[in-house]
């Protein structure tokens, strides 16, 4: 049976984001098009579906290393804030950001509220795992169509 782990993370990441933005659960809000994803960053993502890309990866880390809460993801998504002259210190990502796709996921089913955080739902796994499953039948296949040649 093939998993989330045996799978590389961002060719599955990219792949659960193009599921998802066929479902009708999951919308960008109205202000993602302006915001940061984080106080460390310069400016707006550049990607027109980063939204979706989001969520995929807050879905697989909840499915890897949950229960998660919104403080430990804000962690995951942090990074260097540079500070000018003065040495640079670690910021953490955005808390709204993971909290709409939290929510988003949670109204589709994928996850749900526990005691240590969030966890994903049978409902959850079996997609993951059959995204993961179809993924991995389209590397294979592309393998072997390069070892033809």
């Amino acid at each position: 049976m093939t998993t989330v782990y045996d799978v590389p993370p961002n060719e599955f990441i990219e792949f659960v984001a193009g599921k998802l933005e066929k479902m009708e659960e999951f919308k960008p809000p109205e202000w993602a098009a302006y915001v940061k994803t984080g106080v460390h960053k310069e400016r707006s993502p550049e990607q027109l579906n980063w939204w979706y890309i989001r969520v995929a990866a807050i879905f697989r880390k909840i499915y890897t290393d949950g229960p998660v809460g919104i403080e430990r993801l804000r962690s995951a998504y942090g990074g260097r804030k540079r500070r000018g002259s003065k040495p640079p210190k670690f910021a953490k990502g955005s808390g709204s950001i993971i909290r709409k796709a939290l929510q988003q996921l949670e109204k589709a089913g994928f996850v749900e509220k526990k005691d240590g955080g969030r966890v994903v739902t049978p409902k959850g796994r079996s997609f993951l795992d059959k995204a993961a499953a179809e993924l991995k039948k389209e590397l294979l296949n592309e393998i072997s169509a390069l070892e033809k040649y």
